[in-house]
């Protein structure tokens, strides 16, 4: 299954650049809002919820509809019109970030597990080896 999505996400990568020039640039930096935004709310309600799975894929998912949402406010107040895509643009980006670390984080139950870092810590006061 992994392999399965990991061919499916490449394919997506290289199919991206192909539309990309069929996308608006509007729509762009909207998903790119969406993305960001979601990314802060996915860190901020993971830490809040002591890394419940669901908590953070909501967190990132409600952190872009509140981005979308504003934004949309500010074009309505300054004389522009409300525009639906743009907001499921926004909110795509912060699925988009949601599905990612529900697919590539190390999981146990209903929690993230953090990751443990490879290899020896070597501190600089030990020195360097003695080449002869």
């Amino acid at each position: 299954m992994h392999r399965f999505c990991t061919k499916i996400l490449v394919l997506l990568f290289f199919v991206q650049f192909s539309l990309q020039a069929q996308v608006e640039e509007d729509k762009a930096l909207h998903f790119a809002a969406g993305a960001f935004s979601g990314a802060a709310g996915a860190l901020i309600a993971s830490k809040i919820s002591k890394r419940n799975r669901f908590w953070t894929v909501t967190g990132s998912v409600a952190a872009s509809l509140l981005a979308g949402l504003t934004k949309e406010v500010i074009d309505k107040s300054n004389g522009g019109k409300w525009d639906n895509g743009d907001l499921g643009v926004t909110v795509l980006g912060g699925v988009t970030v949601g599905v990612s670390i529900e697919l590539f984080s190390k999981k146990s139950g209903k929690y993230y597990v953090k990751r443990k870092k490879a290899g020896k810590n070597v501190s600089m006061s030990e020195g360097f080896p003695q080449v002869p």
